[in-house]
């Protein structure tokens, strides 16, 4: 095909053809990623479906262009399906653009080949990019063993298993578990120090653990070993290991195959790390305890391309980015059983401090991003985490208009539903594609176990291209942000997964609960009586035993223990105040009760009352309420979207947007 400004006399129907999809290449580029194309030529090019976020890695693309002439430089952003290449000269360019435009090439790991369209730009920017450092505390040590070291270790996951660990690997049935000294227990992420494992941990594991202790790796010699096999395309969801049953240093060991596990700091911070295959993670200090530490579930990587740069941390430096296709790895986390309280220098994520402290202190309204990203973690993550099953037990109702817009989806059409709880929208329709992906493990789990397709991950980085979904749906998710820079953020993360013309539907909890003059279903009559004490009289709801406890307030009975809690929040309003439930919104930025149901078991990540006790669970969930106008004017600060419909709908505030 002729370079653009180079006229023919008539274009066959094949270049017609070819030509429109340039021309849907160049919009896309343009209206996505802010790239504009230029008539040409020039030495520089964009190659639509030649990056890393279509499979294809630079090796790969660098043979195919390098055919045509010398490559001064090949840049590859993660995640986006285009790269830039840039010839030596405006000759070699022209010749490239000319014979690639349009053509099929074969990728690896593809079973169908892959289609580039190729454009001038006028120039080509590759920043510096400064090096990632390592989190406090983190080492990957490499070829920590030998080969044969690495075999003998993994003939252990083919073994036969004693009764004992027999019972723990039917409780992770999506991969192959083994464990020694203590069960892992990945319902609680703790274990049982009165049931140890007969046997203890293996002794061809002696000589790892003896030169671990040698090289001040570890202080302690572990007795806990978990032994994980990963597939391609399996993770590890973004976690902390929990402080109170193990000590600081926990090593794994990577073997079979190399992998990148990401890290990230409370602040937001990330750091991507790989591990290579017969290396050796440490975490001790600042790594163990602050960093959350979890493998993206994807079956490749986005690692650095220099042979000499196997291990550490992996940057932005799109001039050196390829993609490593991911093989079965095989883990062995070592770990050692404390036997006395945590007493680390993280306070804030430390279950043995938490519980040592009583009942923990009212939260304040964030003041920065990373004390917004504590918040939620503790308000809102772990709540749902620990409440999973008896939220879902009270969510199974679509809402007619949620349903409404599903079904007016055409069949085939990908929609993903953000933030999807249990997942009762997911089989609304089952002429669509539907994924759901939700910030809580539990509520995921629960999907599973309904055959939904669903993943874990944060609503402010889902881990889907952009562009690719026809529609999304986000239900009661964007009010669990808080702070407007975060909320505005998740809006912006749907908007980038719809396609041009794609359309979402949000829905969030509003601050008018009556309009119009009539309530909210929220706002239910309740009966109440009065109970005497000798310092007060306090009005308390009744409870019907046929009613569900959270449709009523409970949060007043803490008043009969306390009754000066009022004085003490008013003396300072930057506290979040806890929300009466059933009543009308006093605040925007509030903790909303959540009461456990009786005989409803919470999760361990959340603190219970004593064994025996007749205190009722109440966990406290973040909440920002909306405002009439409120998810409009947000919405109308993205440029490239446009509100098709805002609506009021039982106590929520909607939008239907549309993305162009």
């Amino acid at each position: 095909m002729a370079a653009p400004g180079c006229r023919s006399a008539k274009l066959s129907k094949e270049q017609k053809k070819l030509l429109r999809k340039q021309m849907k290449a160049q919009h896309i580029l343009l209206k996505q990623d802010g790239i504009a194309t230029v008539p040409g030529p020039t030495q520089h090019l964009v190659i639509a479906n030649g990056g890393l976020g279509n499979g294809v890695n630079r090796q790969q693309l660098s043979e195919v262009l390098q055919t045509f002439g010398i490559v001064e430089t090949l840049l590859m952003l993660p995640h986006k399906p285009h790269a830039f290449a840039t010839y030596s000269t405006i000759q070699e360019a022209r010749e490239a653009y000319n014979a690639l435009n349009g053509q099929n090439i074969k990728i690896a790991g593809h079973t169908q080949p892959i289609i580039l369209y190729l454009n001038f730009v006028e120039e080509v920017v590759c920043e510096d990019i400064s090096p990632l450092s390592l989190p406090p505390g983190l080492l990957v040590v490499e070829d920590i063993i030998s080969p044969e070291h690495e075999t003998r270790l993994l003939a252990l996951v083919d073994e036969s298993p004693n009764t004992a660990t027999e019972n723990a690997q039917r409780s992770l049935k999506h991969r192959r578990v083994k464990h020694y000294g203590y069960e892992f227990r990945y319902d609680n992420n703790n274990i049982d120090k009165d049931k140890p494992l007969p046997g203890g941990l293996p002794e061809i594991c002696d000589e790892v653990l003896e030169h671990s202790m040698e090289k001040g790796y570890v202080r302690f010699k572990p007795d806990q070993l978990t032994i994980n096999q990963y597939e391609p395309g399996q993770g590890i969801p973004p976690h902390i290991d929990t402080h109170s049953p193990f000590e600081d240093g926990i090593i794994c060991l990577s073997l079979g195959a190399e992998t990148v596990m990401d890290f990230k700091h409370p602040s937001g911070h990330s750091v991507a790390v790989m591990l290579p295959r017969r290396s050796l993670l440490v975490m001790t200090g600042e790594s163990r305890y602050l960093w959350s530490h979890g493998i993206t579930p994807r079956k490749f990587d986005v690692v650095l391309a220099s042979e000499n740069q196997k291990t550490g941390a992996i940057t932005g430096d799109i001039s050196n980015l390829t993609l490593n296709q991911r093989r079965t790895r095989t883990s062995f986390t070592f770990r050692k059983v404390r036997t006395l309280p945590c007493d680390c220098a993280y306070p804030e994520v430390c279950d043995s401090q938490n519980c040592r402290k009583g009942s923990d202190p009212q939260p304040s309204v964030p003041s920065s991003d990373g004390d917004a990203s504590k918040l939620e973690h503790k308000y809102v993550h772990d709540v749902y985490d620990g409440i999973a099953d008896h939220f879902s037990s009270t969510r199974h109702t679509p809402w007619p208009k949620v349903t409404e817009f599903l079904k007016a989806m055409p069949a085939g059409a990908f929609v993903v539903d953000v933030g999807c709880g249990n997942g009762k929208y997911l089989g609304v329709n089952k002429n669509l594609f539907m994924v759901g992906c939700d910030r809580s493990k539990n509520l995921v789990h629960i999907c599973r176990e309904r055959k939904f397709e669903v993943f874990v991950c944060d609503g402010l980085l889902v881990p889907l291209r952009s562009g690719v979904c026809d529609a999304c749906i986000s239900i009661a998710v964007v009010h669990h942000f808080s702070t407007e820079g975060r909320r505005l953020s998740a809006i912006k993360e749907i908007v980038r997964l719809l396609r041009p013309g794609g359309k979402a539907l949000i829905y969030v909890w509003a601050m008018e609960q009556e309009r119009n003059k009539v309530k909210s279903k929220y706002l239910l009559e309740k009966k109440e009586k009065i109970i005497k004490t000798q310092e007060t009289c306090i009005t308390v709801p009744v409870v019907d035993e046929d009613q569900d406890i959270n449709k009523v307030d409970l949060a007043c009975f803490n008043q009969l223990t306390n009754v000066n809690n009022d004085r003490v929040n008013k003396q300072n309003s930057e506290k979040l105040p806890v929300h009466t439930n059933r009543t009308s919104f006093e605040s925007q930025d509030l903790l909303v009760p959540w009461h456990l149901k009786a005989g409803v078991k919470a999760h361990s990540i959340l603190p219970l009352p004593p064994t025996g006790s007749n205190e009722l669970a109440v966990f406290h969930r973040y909440y920002h309420v909306f405002s009439d106008g409120e998810l409009e004017n947000v919405c109308r600060s993205i440029s490239n979207i446009r509100i098709l419909q805002s609506y009021y709908d039982q106590g929520n505030w909607c939008v239907i947007i549309e993305k162009y």
